[in-house]
């Protein structure tokens, strides 16, 4: 089953795209879209098309981003919620069920320790996708939610029916 994570962000949304057959995982791609533009429409239009054009390009099965933290700026925090929300779409638009994690859940399932520190979480992103080259921190870190996915897909036996959704939508693309 192919997989894509998603690291939310307005400048920079982290995507990660595994392919997980049983309890092996494969590094498939992984990147950063840039949003462009000059007003918070065109950034998020900007991102929407990116991420859009990832996802046909990969043709994941499952879709899975993570749940930001609110921060202290609240116009910061309204903005980061509106790249999210471009994060959990264009995979429904696509047919994907999307799934959705804390940071302390992908921390747990990636490095065993749920408050691991940014550079465990991408050394374990290593170890488990041998040979990656990870594009940013933002790419590491929606790596880190797809294999979180993968576990929760596989030990929660949602795998087989999560491909078959998958197929049925495409078929009727």
């Amino acid at each position: 089953m192919r997989v894509i994570g998603i690291d939310p962000g307005l400048r920079n949304l982290g995507w990660g795209v595994i392919e997980a057959q049983g309890a092996r995982l494969r590094h498939v791609a992984n990147g950063t879209c840039h949003s462009e533009g000059d007003d918070l429409a065109e950034r998020l239009l900007s991102l929407a098309h990116q991420l859009r054009a990832v996802i046909a390009l990969h043709a994941p099965q499952a879709a899975a981003v993570e749940h930001v933290f609110v921060n202290s700026d609240g116009a910061g925090t309204l903005k980061l919620g509106q790249a999210r929300g471009i994060a959990l779409m264009i995979p429904a638009e696509a047919g994907l069920a999307v799934g959705e994690y804390m940071p302390s859940t992908i921390k747990k399932a990636v490095v065993g320790n749920g408050a691991a520190a940014k550079a465990q979480v991408q050394h374990m992103v290593k170890l488990q996708l041998p040979g990656v080259k990870l594009d940013s921190a933002d790419a590491a870190d929606a790596l880190a939610v797809a294999i979180c996915h993968a576990h929760h897909l596989q030990s929660a036996g949602h795998l087989a029916a999560a491909v078959a959704r998958a197929e049925t939508t495409r078929a009727r693309a």
